[in-house]
């Protein structure tokens, strides 16, 4: 069956399966097959059924993580960003391009804290620390 479970049937018609199973009124078979699981997803059910009680429950609710970076770590990508706009802009160094990964590097060595290459290119896109960057050997003009 394609659909989960809690989008096929109710509480009610699980517990009610279940219920037959647990008094032996079904077998593991035909329970199995009235909500068409396998046998291993079956009794991972009756598992929760049993341990549930009253307050069994096909619903579920996603459990996930948080993965927005707070205030001070935005700070700090926009800090190192800064400091690698002011190398690049000058004429002295040798840099042409952003170093993204040494931006990471650096975040993780002075915050304690990892930040993945997207995020912090992200940061630079809508900061407008990158943009038409060309080489200074590839600009017109004087040097």
């Amino acid at each position: 069956m394609s659909k989960q479970l809690h989008n096929r049937l109710s509480d009610e018609q699980v517990g009610a399966i279940l219920n037959r199973y647990v008094e032996r009124e079904l077998n593991a078979d035909q329970a199995q097959d009235m909500l068409g699981l396998s046998r291993s997803q079956f009794f991972e059910w009756v598992k929760r059924y049993k341990e549930g009680g009253c307050t069994f429950s096909v619903g579920y609710s996603r459990t996930g993580h948080n993965h927005k970076i707070g205030d001070d770590l935005e700070k700090a990508i926009v800090k190192e960003l800064k400091v690698e706009k002011a190398l690049i802009d000058d004429p002295s160094m040798p840099i042409h391009f952003y170093n993204y990964s040494f931006v990471r590097d650096q975040l993780k060595k002075k915050s304690k804290r990892s930040v993945s290459l997207p995020t912090i290119i992200d940061r630079a896109k809508k900061g407008a620390f990158t943009g038409n960057v060309l080489p200074r050997r590839f600009t017109t003009g004087k040097s």
